[in-house]
């Protein structure tokens, strides 16, 4: 793994109990057709898949847990560039309106200020939402700028996969394009379920800009297959050196079923029965996509309050302030990712931690974390006390076309 300093400076239950109620009721929205989709078209038809409520009066568990309002005198991320690659972003969201960048297009062209899912504009609330009136949902980032890039609208209902996804070597590019754009994080839920050349190397060209790479570890565990000794599928770009790779916990603080398993996990984050935003309103949602971007959003804290430190520095500071997991390093990484200790320990805390290269892959086995630090025990009480809520599967769906088999692209949400 290798880090360059060369970019140094740049830029409840209520609730979610109606979210479900609507979602029971609800017919989803027939996707958009990408090959008919013009510029123009994608910014007045397209609309946003699943059910949306229209107010999150209530905190969700996962704020109560990350607690963004103890974390905003020390950082809100402000001058910190946090690209979305995802299927665009809702600039017209009240809680991120004049936040977004109007970023790109991959699938039809244009902006990526656009979002015909959903599910890149639920990953940017949870980065950078900013407070609202009758919204209790807030970003850990609330300062930061996001750059949306757009390379999906995939959704699936019913057992069908309709809408347009990108392939590997537009993900490749999209990635070089937004380093090329001063991007500082990059936030990817999404997997890729093959070492592909041209990802590999868009992936070090970001490296070597000194820029935080975090992805989402993916969705595919499959329990029964592990106990016979068969892995879950490697996902790239978690997978890769230099990247940080995410899995899901969900209220009770143990691992989302779906999430992966292997050494490629480096920290959890909140991933279950989430409340995020959503085009017109809010949605309930899980899997590895939703807890990516609070690592996403915790890099750029840390970024912002110590702008000398490399992409390197950041990311071990992150995976080093974790607060111990109950279980091994293949299912919870270091633990849950601490946005409060991330940006409140000592500059030299997270120094002498002896840490695996991050997104090095492979399975490193169930060993023991580290000694209980102190915040583990009230993390665990807010998790345990925020119990109920419905989980709705919802995100941007895996690719099971044949196009999408031959691709193995697919976004990290279950």
């Amino acid at each position: 793994m290798r880090y360059l300093a060369t970019r140094r400076g740049l830029s409840t239950l209520r609730t979610m109990a109606a979210i479900a109620a609507s979602a029971a009721a609800a017919v989803a929205a027939p996707s958009v057709a990408t090959a008919a989709v013009t510029r123009t078209a994608a910014a007045t038809r397209c609309a946003p898949q699943g059910p949306v409520a229209a107010r999150a009066p209530e905190s969700s568990w996962a704020q109560r847990a990350m607690d963004p309002q103890r974390i905003t005198p020390f950082a809100d991320g402000r001058s910190v560039t946090v690209a979305v690659l995802d299927s665009g972003v809702d600039a017209r969201h009240p809680q991120l309106r004049g936040q977004v960048l109007p970023g790109r297009d991959f699938l039809a062209g244009g902006r990526g200020s656009v979002d015909c899912h959903g599910h890149g504009t639920g990953v940017a609330g949870v980065i950078a939402a900013r407070p609202a009136p009758r919204s209790a949902l807030l970003g850990l980032a609330p300062g930061v700028r996001i750059l949306p890039i757009r390379l999906t609208e995939r959704h699936e209902a019913n057992g069908q996969t309709t809408g347009a996804g990108a392939d590997a070597g537009q993900l490749a590019a999209a990635i070089r394009w937004s380093v090329d754009q001063g991007a500082d994080v990059l936030n990817l839920s999404l997997t890729l379920y093959r070492d592909d050349p041209a990802v590999r190397k868009a992936v070090a060209y970001a490296v070597d800009r000194d820029v935080i790479m975090v992805a989402a570890v993916g969705n595919h565990h499959d329990q029964s297959a592990r106990q016979q000794g068969v892995p879950d599928p490697v996902p790239y770009p978690a997978a890769y050196p230099g990247v940080l790779g995410v899995g899901a916990v969900d209220p009770t603080g143990g691992r989302v079923a779906d999430s992966q398993v292997g050494g490629y996990v480096d920290v959890v984050a909140p991933g279950g029965q989430i409340v995020v935003a959503w085009p017109g309103g809010y949605s309930a949602q899980s899997g590895t996509s939703f807890a990516t971007p609070f690592v996403s959003a915790t890099a750029a804290l840390v970024r912002q309050r110590w702008p000398g430190l490399t992409a390197q520095q950041v990311a071990r500071r992150v995976v080093a302030t974790a607060d111990p997991a109950a279980g091994g390093r293949a299912a919870y990484g270091h633990g849950m990712v601490s946005p409060y200790r991330a940006v409140s320990d000592p500059p030299g805390a997270s120094a002498a931690a002896t840490l695996p290269p991050l997104g090095a892959g492979g399975d490193h086995g169930r060993s023991t974390l580290l000694a209980e630090r102190d915040r583990s025990a009230r993390t665990a009480l807010a998790l345990a006390a925020a119990g109920g809520g419905v989980l709705l599967a919802a995100g941007v769906a895996a690719t099971v076309t044949a196009r999408g088999r031959r691709r193995r692209w697919r976004p990290a949400a279950s």
